[in-house]
């Protein structure tokens, strides 16, 4: 089913669910959605600034078990942005609660990826009611300091422009380093998203570095498992104090993951997640 490429791992052959995609209605515009298998519910969040794809690999596999949802954050993918064009976390958040709304879902796991990983946060905390456990992959620490060092600085998809396309290569090479040496597929699969997103390939990292975390992340009190890819620089060092935020949360350190962990090792990320939930929801 899937192509061996150097770098990142290839899903067995058997049979899978196939993902099914479509749009619901919400009050924040109309959001596409992705979705493979039955039973218990798993809302999955991508990071800034991809799309479900993020989750294309890992979404059949995690079908076998669950109701896997993965939706584009408004903006991004084929999502609608936001009506008011107030880019935040909480809105992104209410926009993530409004999708279990037109899906039906009283209740569901939630999971998340760098920017995903924020969104979910919020959601929890908005709603726990709602939420019966939450994997945190990637998670970033927002906090004062972090506002104040990053509130003014250079994001890493922020480029210009040019007519010559120079800043393309740009946000190449940006981005290079924190892929599987040699694996132009995972970048390429990249590049699509950030080019469709456009301004808010960079807006989307502002946003997360916005967040008053730091007010939201003890509020949660469903079961949590934080992820910590051992080679995302931006995200590794940031996991143990995210999970010491989160009562009873569960660190788990994943060797050689790196930023696109979920499209890196489909099968670890997705393993990780069906575990952590199964245990949790008696599915």
């Amino acid at each position: 089913m899937f192509r061996h490429r150097k770098g990142k791992q290839v899903p067995s052959q058997k049979k899978v669910p196939r993902a099914q995609t479509s749009f619901v209605e919400t009050t924040s515009g109309r959001i596409h959605v992705a979705c493979a298998g039955e039973g218990y519910p798993v809302l999955l969040l991508h990071q800034t600034p991809r799309s479900w794809d993020e989750y294309r690999d890992v979404l059949p596999i995690l079908g076998h078990s669950f109701r896997a949802i993965a939706m584009d954050t408004p903006g991004f993918g084929a999502s609608d942005g936001l009506p008011d064009g107030q880019v935040s976390i909480e809105a992104w958040a209410r926009t993530a609660l409004a999708v279990l709304d037109a899906l039906g879902i009283a209740e569901a796991a939630v999971v998340g990826h760098h920017t995903g990983a924020a969104i979910a946060v919020e959601v929890a905390a908005a709603a726990p009611q709602r939420v019966s456990a939450l994997v945190l992959s990637a998670c970033p620490y927002v906090d004062a300091a972090r506002r104040e060092k990053h509130g003014k600085a250079q994001v890493v998809d922020d480029v210009e422009v040019s007519v010559d396309g120079g800043h393309l290569a740009e946000l190449w090479q940006r981005r290079q380093p924190l892929y599987p040496v040699g694996d132009t597929e995972l970048l390429t699969r990249f590049m699509i998203d950030a080019l469709r997103a456009g301004p808010l390939a960079a807006e989307g990292h502002r946003a997360v570095n916005r967040y008053v975390m730091e007010e939201r992340i003890g509020l949660l009190r469903c079961p949590t498992l934080v992820l910590a890819p051992r080679a995302d620089p931006h995200a590794y060092p940031a996991a143990a104090r995210v999970a010491q935020a989160i009562a009873g949360s569960v660190l788990r350190e994943v060797e050689g993951a790196m930023v696109p962990f979920p499209d890196q090792m489909p099968e670890t990320f997705a393993a990780l997640v069906r575990d952590f939930i199964a245990q949790r929801v008696g599915t």
